[in-house]
């Protein structure tokens, strides 16, 4: 056992240890080097306002670079997912594959010079009281500053359920977030739990590869055509909401969709009774756009299953009592925020990891705290946030 004198050096040289790794920050200190984290350093730079950009990774938008299928495109067409001040190339096309809209955010982080510190996992971060700045501590560091914008997203931790027997399962268990191919399944019986737009993709992914996916579908969902007529869905319903209340747009969307693909019900894939945009808009529940998917159960290669009741050895239960073998069990079951794992005193977020307060008013909170990309809007309500948290940065960096 130390001497108390031992003990009081240790105490001495640990002290030093921490004021030595400690960084005061004359800009914001950004949490996440994703979209929303880059997309307000940069906008940040055009107000004349330097920033500190924290990752826990190695890379930037590790999210979409370690953590997604490699058939992935965005859903959405290229303008309604750039990020503010620099567009995508313009022979991208229509819906850039991933590996371009991670070359995208690599080029975006170079034109603007963003440089942020990689390997820096926030362990907490707290407001001080009584010097008015925020600590932000990682694994081997304290960093300072009187600004702290929240980047970490919606999407940072897999949701792992917890269904009943899935221990016992004797094949593999993957989320999506390690899911790459469906070269992997080749030729096996794959239970696909979750049916949106990642549930169902992966699953005519795993059609490619002669493999019989099995897709759960525990709750309603609303699939949707990804283009009608030609437009994409999401653009015809953003032009429609100028000119029309929201419920006639909903009503418009099912009416083209049912005439386009049918009744849905039909297949297992029972409409929620609220409406594709205004579900969105209360729930953060995406509607899924179609890309092959609804073909192919209609073939019934993808077969469409009602919610599990229990997972055996080999297999699975369901609760309409039928019970199947399996080879492998994939994961589709989303993402969540890990906000309240990490930043402490704040009541502003729900326990989900939240603002607290809705779109469009949940990017600024008190005592210099901004949130960018929680707005269930995708990368432009992300664009939206920071522009704003910038303008706001801007004004009191000016003042002082």
């Amino acid at each position: 056992m130390g001497s108390c004198k031992g003990v009081e050096q240790e105490q001495q040289q640990q002290h030093r240890h921490n004021e030595a790794n400690c960084v005061l920050v004359q800009g914001p200190i950004i949490v996440g080097a994703g979209p929303s984290g880059l997309a307000t350093s940069a906008c940040l730079k055009q107000h004349g306002v330097p920033s500190l950009v924290l990752e826990r990774s190695v890379c930037i938008a590790s999210l979409w670079q370690h953590r997604t299928y490699d058939r992935l495109k965005l859903h959405l067409p290229k303008h309604f997912c750039q990020l503010p001040l620099l567009g995508f190339p313009r022979n991208f096309p229509k819906y850039p594959t991933k590996h371009q809209f991670i070359s995208y955010m690599e080029s975006y982080a170079s034109h603007f010079s963003i440089q942020p510190r990689f390997n820096q996992a926030v362990k907490t971060a707290e407001f001080d009281q009584v010097l008015g700045v925020w600590r932000v501590k990682t694994q081997d560091s304290e960093y300072i500053s009187r600004w702290l914008i929240v980047a970490t997203g919606e999407n940072a931790e897999p949701v792992i359920p917890d269904i009943p027997g899935i221990d016992s399962f004797k094949g593999p268990v993957v989320h999506t977030n390690l899911y790459k191919s469906g070269s992997e399944f080749k030729n096996q019986r794959v239970l696909v739990i979750g049916c949106g737009n990642s549930g169902m993709e992966v699953c005519l992914d795993l059609c490619r590869y002669n493999a019989i996916p099995h897709m759960v579908v525990r709750n309603t969902v609303h699939v949707l055509p990804r283009e009608m007529f030609g437009f994409s869905t999401f653009g015809i319903a953003m032009a429609l909401l100028k000119w029309f209340p929201l419920k006639l747009v909903d009503k418009l969307l099912l009416l083209v969709s049912n005439f386009t693909m049918g009744n849905t019900d039909r297949l297992g894939l029972r409409r929620p009774k609220t409406g594709p945009i205004e579900l969105k808009n209360v729930t953060g529940k995406t509607p899924v756009l179609d890309v092959g998917a609804l073909a192919q159960i209609k073939s019934g290669k993808i077969m469409v299953m009602e919610g599990v009741k229990e997972i055996t050895r080999n297999g699975a239960k369901f609760m309409d009592g039928q019970e199947i073998e399996v080879d492998s069990i994939i994961l589709a079951t989303g993402y969540k925020s890990n906000v309240p794992t990490w930043l402490k005193g704040c009541d502003f977020f729900t326990k989900d990891g939240m603002p607290k307060t809705p779109f469009p008013n949940g990017w600024k909170a008190e005592r210099g705290l901004y949130t960018v990309g929680f707005t269930r809007r995708g990368l432009l309500g992300t664009a939206s946030d920071a522009v704003k948290i910038a303008a706001d940065i801007g004004e009191q960096w000016r003042t002082i």
